[in-house]
């Protein structure tokens, strides 16, 4: 069934970390979006072009203040004209367990931020700043990466887009191909990624690292968890499964 979905990420990433579902949502006919609040340039021109190998439809840059995310009214405004603007079903955002822990700055205020943002858009908040914007209140909400998923969308049909629109973060693979060269023992590199050291640039052994991982978590929550899914997204929805009748 074809839903609007909106992801509200920080970094980027997210965006095709929930390529997955946003790509199923696109093929059956729905509305995928995305707000982001700390992309840089070059960031951005990457997500536009994985953003069109997912057929996500809109995308909104924040440009909020690095190492800076808080509650100041002017980023609660600008969040909830997103969820105004693209009138979501469902909203995927990161998972307050996972980003409290996460060691990424601007992760923890920008969670508390998220959160009532979403809460405020459904309210009479900032009607003054945005009159021609109706309150839009977002019922169901979905946790990326949780801690503890209680819920898995199959990957099987979209594999190849999500795989191909993380080729398309270049910036950040190749501050990630950096930080693995540094970080990791060269043993370590290899178990990764058999010739490492001999892959022709950062963004490469970046990339290769990545799909290793992205492979190991989905297989993880695929296969690996006993599902009848060989490779899964998983998210944690909040609240309880509202059913007219037990699914399988």
């Amino acid at each position: 069934m074809s839903q609007r979905i909106l992801l509200l990420g920080v970094y980027g990433m997210e965006m095709v970390e929930c390529g997955g579902a946003l790509a199923i949502n696109a093929a059956n006919g729905g509305h995928s979006f995305a707000s982001i609040m700390l992309a840089r340039p070059e960031m951005q021109r990457d997500l536009h072009q994985a953003a069109e190998v997912l057929g996500i439809e809109q995308l909104f840059f924040n440009e909020f203040e690095r190492g800076g995310v808080d509650l100041r009214p002017d980023y609660k405004l600008a969040l909830c004209r997103v969820i105004r603007q693209t009138r979501p079903d469902i909203i995927i955002t990161q998972d307050p367990q996972h980003s409290f822990e996460d060691l990424d700055p601007d992760r923890r205020p920008a969670m508390g931020l998220i959160l009532e943002a979403i809460a405020l858009a459904g309210r009479d908040y900032g009607l003054e700043a945005m009159p021609e914007l109706q309150p839009h209140p977002v019922a169901t909400l979905y946790y990326m990466s949780p801690s503890q998923p209680n819920c898995s969308v199959s990957l099987a049909t979209v594999w190849q887009k999500k795989e191909q629109a993380m080729d398309c973060l270049s910036s950040q693979m190749t501050f990630s191909g950096q930080h693995f060269s540094e970080r990791l023992s060269e043993q370590e590199q290899q178990a990764l990624c058999p010739g490492f050291a001999e892959l022709p640039s950062d963004y490469h052994k970046g990339r290769e690292v990545q799909r290793a991982m992205d492979k190991a978590l989905h297989l993880h929550t695929g296969l690996g968890s006993h599902s009848r899914f060989a490779l899964a997204e998983p998210y944690r929805r909040q609240g309880l499964f509202e059913l007219n009748e037990l699914m399988v």
